[in-house]
């Protein structure tokens, strides 16, 4: 069964956008997954097709209603529907490469793309929309953070990577950021591949690149090694 992808968006055009290149799209192309993008505006009732009021209480900005949602989502994800239903949102659980991996495993998800200022509370809660965050920022909608969120997800199905093991040693798979890389040619204005690397002493070669990552992930991210804990867990 082919991991399944349906995104509610403003902007169906956006999809499969970058996903339709690389090992992505040659995966869509080959059916190991698949993806539909709809149009959430074809399920208001107004001639104006509204999907958006003022925010309860006063304030700035618009929010998604909710009626209208829970109409294009029950069409999207029938009654058992298995997949996951996700709202992508700056003020979701961070993404993780171990909830990453979870939905690769899976069937597929259903991915509301919001705007303006939100989503109304209650379909979040009426439609258990799994509220997801690729980052501590702000974006103009939802379609960017569900590509990368697809993005990562498809690239760890089965077949879409030439070499499986490129997803085993890449950054927070073992609670480190990932290692230096190095290829020809030896010598560039004047810095030179390491030596051990070139050694074929696979032995040192694991433990080299084992002590960069460690050293890296001190520097970079000291918070992926406090208490024995990443942003997999």
């Amino acid at each position: 069964m082919s991991f399944s992808a349906c995104v509610l968006t403003l902007y169906p055009e956006m999809f499969p956008g970058a996903l339709g290149l690389s090992l992505a799209g040659r995966a869509l192309e080959a059916g190991t997954w698949s993806l539909e993008a709809i149009q959430i505006r074809d399920f208001a009732t107004d001639r104006h097709r509204t999907v958006d009021d003022t925010p309860a209480g006063g304030g700035a900005g618009m929010v998604m209603r909710a009626d209208v949602l829970a109409k294009a989502i029950d069409h999207a994800s029938p009654e058992g529907d298995l997949r996951p239903r996700l709202l992508m949102s700056p003020r979701g659980k961070p993404l993780t490469q171990r909830r990453v991996r979870e939905l690769a495993a899976g069937p597929g998800a259903v991915i509301l793309c919001g705007r303006f200022e939100g989503v109304d509370q209650r379909v979040i809660d009426a439609r258990g929309l799994e509220e997801v965050s690729i980052g501590d920022f702000i974006l103009s909608g939802g379609e960017p953070a569900a590509l990368v969120l697809l993005d990562a997800v498809v690239r760890l199905l089965p077949g879409v990577m030439g070499n499986a093991v490129s997803g085993e040693e890449e950054s927070f798979e073992n609670r480190l950021l990932e290692h230096p890389h190095y290829t020809r040619p030896q010598e560039f204005e004047g810095r030179e591949i390491p030596v051990v690397l070139i050694s074929g002493n696979h032995k040192k070669i694991a433990a080299w690149r084992r002590a960069e990552s460690e050293a890296l992930t001190r520097a970079r991210r000291p918070d992926l090694l406090e208490n024995g804990k990443t942003n997999n867990d």
